[in-house]
């Protein structure tokens, strides 16, 4: 199996993190990941298909701020708060809360996470 790229905490560099976070849709997979421990790619209400959403799983992995591990035929995926806070205290917080109150950034057909 191949093995995924998951940068140490001290690697998370702060540029790669903010543009992981600048597109819409990212940004509502982890608002969705925020209000749950771990989700795999097909609990995700998103309006993509699997390998688009893939793509922007694995954007947001190599940038730090999911983690994804293996169960068998799964990939499970999981928010690195915890990583993110100590790297960039506040930063995560700031992002979600701008985001989830406005109904305007929210990318057409994506659920509420609440």
């Amino acid at each position: 199996m191949k093995v995924l790229f998951h940068p140490d905490r001290e690697d998370i560099d702060l540029s790669s993190v903010l543009y992981a976070l600048s597109d819409p849709l990212r940004l509502a997979v982890v608002s969705q990941l925020h209000c749950s421990d771990e989700r795999s790619c097909g609990e995700f209400d998103v309006p993509i298909a699997k390998s688009t959403l893939s793509h922007h799983v694995r954007t947001l992995r190599e940038a730090g701020v999911v983690r994804v591990r293996s169960v068998g035929t799964q990939r499970l995926i999981s928010l690195r708060s915890e990583d993110l806070e100590k790297r960039f205290p506040g930063l995560l917080p700031s992002v979600l809360e701008a985001f989830e109150p406005s109904g305007e950034k929210r990318v057409e057909g994506v659920a509420d996470p609440t």
